[in-house]
């Protein structure tokens, strides 16, 4: 039986995590990649579980194009260039009135253990988070027009890195796609193709 890679065995422990009741299983995990660049979503909606991959669905096809556009990679090379984390790994399920349920703060708190992890097997040196929830990990809570097309030095639980944070490329969301937001998410996508960590 081959001896499993660190990043290997720390997917499968993250796969067995059962630490927030309220969540719905299985762990949405992407591939065992190596890598200094850390993708951090906000959190697997329904089709991910059923799909086992991070961004499989609508939110993930505008994603990967973003990404072709600005680096000329196919999403399965992206997958294979970028490790895929999020603030939770499991499906929250749906609020009474409709939409995905946001995590408690309970559940982002128990979920971080995985993140600091995967900032200490990998050292990243460059951190793109997806969204308000996962931007506000690294920046705190902020307006997006002062956030997005800007690279920010982050100290994350001892490890540093830049921050390159993106809107969340949902279908619901129109701010990726109107001004100013399509303007600062081109000065985003220019500003991670430069970065070193994507240039090796």
């Amino acid at each position: 039986m081959p001896t499993l890679t660190p990043v290997e065995k720390h997917l499968a422990a993250l796969r067995a995590c059962d630490r927030c009741p309220r969540m719905h299983k299985p762990v949405v995990v992407g591939r065992p990649v190596v890598s200094r660049v850390l993708l951090v979503g906000q959190a697997p909606g329904d089709k991910e579980p059923k799909l086992d991959r991070p961004f499989a669905w609508t939110a993930g096809k505008t994603l990967f194009k973003w990404f072709q556009g600005a680096l000329g990679w196919s999403e399965d090379e992206v997958r294979d260039r970028m490790y895929f984390a999020a603030v939770c790994r499991c499906f929250p399920g749906k609020r009474p009135e409709g939409g995905d349920r946001v995590p408690a703060p309970d559940e982002i708190a128990r979920c971080s253990v995985w993140l600091e992890r995967e900032f200490a097997l990998l050292r990243p040196t460059l951190v793109l988070p997806v969204g308000k929830l996962a931007i506000a990990q690294f920046l705190g809570e902020r307006p997006l027009v002062e956030t997005i097309g800007r690279s920010f030095p982050i100290n994350y639980r001892g490890h540093t890195a830049a921050c390159i944070p993106l809107p969340h490329p949902s279908g619901a969301s129109p701010w990726h796609r109107m001004e100013p937001g399509k303007t600062l998410l081109h000065q985003a996508l220019a500003l991670v193709a430069k970065h070193e960590a994507i240039r090796r």
